[in-house]
């Protein structure tokens, strides 16, 4: 007998934790799927304070953990799970094994201590817990001599950041196999650098997510044009044009894409009296410089088109108009230089929701400015600056930053194009193309209008699945 217990995303889009249990004669024993941070309005109320993200469920029969990609809401509680009495295996891809600890170091110094001495403890202990298991390679888990079927996981590609994987888990239990899948974040077709998913023959259970589950996005190819036209038009009054963004995935996403464009267009103006081939990018931020690297070290999980563009001689994770700033009075002179001068810039700053990091200071110097322009390239929870802006500035609002009152005068700009969210088009093909659907979906990883409209979809379209969205 199995069970599936969701400890997060079950609200919203953050705090994703999953909970694949078996029982037999008494005994359980299970594995978690993710164990990430709760955001945005999902820390009000009862989650409000830094004890909310204490891990609230029995950690005693889990024997492992499986990591879907480094994303901190799907990552963000690891430490906490640690201190908690997990003393088990992580299972990650190859290149999640390599992010995962700089993510979860920058994580450990901003929540819990600046002690150099215990924070490299902590990544002592998770480097040797972490187990990296190639794509497509079936892993046993030993769940304890009361389970002799036991579970079998298996990652296979989900083309959200550079390791994103969907995980495929087989039971065997008195003569019965039950096949459970969790999608974690699936990505759009034709991510930059990414290779797509592709969906498994079949499986009898699926918990899938619903970030977008409500709506489509553009094609690439249009998605593309929307950058450019948003980076012409931001500029034309020669402003800044500050775009918050994820330290890994997002930011090397659009470096590669604004490399495409700078090789396209090189001679096309930007602004008055300037063509792409001159614009300056500036990336300030130094955990995405670090996650950049490490993406340029992970080459050989790119895609073809990346690595295409390699063997050509380009660099689109490194190209000339590209500067990187690392330190923190490097970046405040950045930002007291672009308030006095406005001059056209790209800034590309954390945190992708405006919810802290170097972005902040950005938009407190920069928003009040006509000049300025803010473009949204991912998905911005409720209850979040970055929901703030993206709904009050077009209406000459305002926004509250580290509890100051800001005035939006800029222009804001959102390209829901380039998230690296599947669509709901995405997530329904994702099912289509098994040559079975499965018997069970569960919708988690989305706002309650997204899950629903999915939920109506899938409905629809495989009558013979059992369609529910779960309340934990």
């Amino acid at each position: 007998m199995y069970r599936i217990h969701h400890h997060g995303a079950v609200d919203g889009v953050t705090g994703s934790c999953h909970e694949l249990t078996l029982e037999a004669g008494g005994v359980r024993a299970g594995v978690l799927i993710d164990c990430g941070l709760f955001q945005g309005a999902e820390v009000s109320g009862a989650r409000a304070d830094a004890a909310s993200q204490a891990i609230d469920f029995a950690v005693e029969h889990i024997v492992a953990l499986i990591v879907t990609h480094c994303h901190i809401d799907h990552i963000g509680r690891i430490p906490q799970l640690m201190a908690a009495g997990f003393d088990g295996p992580i299972y990650c891809s190859p290149p999640s094994a390599e992010l995962l600890p700089l993510v979860l170091e920058d994580a450990v110094r901003v929540g819990f201590t600046r002690n150099q001495a215990l924070v490299e403890r902590f990544l002592r202990v998770l480097k040797a817990r972490i187990r990296p298991l190639p794509y497509g390679r079936r892993q046993p888990v030993d769940l304890g001599p009361a389970f002799s079927g036991g579970l079998t996981i298996r990652l296979q590609p989900a083309g959200h950041i550079l390791g994103s994987a969907y995980v495929q888990c087989t039971l065997r239990q008195g003569g019965e196999t039950t096949r459970v899948l969790f999608s974690g974040d699936l990505g759009a077709p034709h991510t930059p650098l990414l290779p797509a998913p592709k969906s498994p023959y079949s499986t009898d259970v699926l918990v899938i997510e619903s970030t977008y589950g409500d709506r489509d996005h553009e094609r690439r190819s249009e998605r593309q044009r929307q950058l450019r036209d948003v980076v012409e038009l931001a500029l034309r009054d020669r402003g800044v044009l500050m775009i918050p963004a994820f330290s890994i995935g997002r930011t090397q996403e659009l470096l590669y894409e604004l490399e495409a464009i700078v090789h396209r267009h090189g001679e096309r103006p930007v602004a008055r009296d300037l063509p792409w081939k001159d614009l300056e990018i500036i990336v300030d931020s130094p955990l995405a410089a670090r996650f950049t690297r490490a993406y340029r070290r992970l080459k050989p999980w790119w895609d073809r088109e990346a690595r295409r563009r390699l063997r050509s001689g380009r660099h689109p994770l490194a190209f000339e108009q590209l500067t990187t700033i690392d330190s923190h009075q490097d970046h405040l002179r950045a930002v007291d230089y672009l308030k006095k001068t406005a001059r056209p810039t790209v800034v590309i700053a954390a945190s992708g929701m405006c919810a802290g990091g170097r972005i902040v200071n950005y938009l407190k110097a920069l928003l009040p400015d006509a000049r300025n322009d803010v473009a949204f390239v991912g998905y911005q929870a409720a209850g979040t600056p970055g929901r703030d802006i993206q709904t009050y500035g077009p209406r000459g609002g305002y926004v509250l930053l580290d509890g100051e009152r800001i005035d939006i005068r800029a222009r804001v700009h959102t390209l829901a194009g380039y998230s690296a969210h599947a669509g709901q088009r995405d997530l329904l093909a994702f099912v289509k193309r098994m040559r079975k659907p499965p018997s069970e979906i569960r919708i988690v990883h989305g706002d309650d209008q997204a899950k629903q409209a999915l939920a109506r979809e899938m409905r629809q379209r495989f009558p013979n699945s059992r369609v529910l969205i779960p309340e934990f």
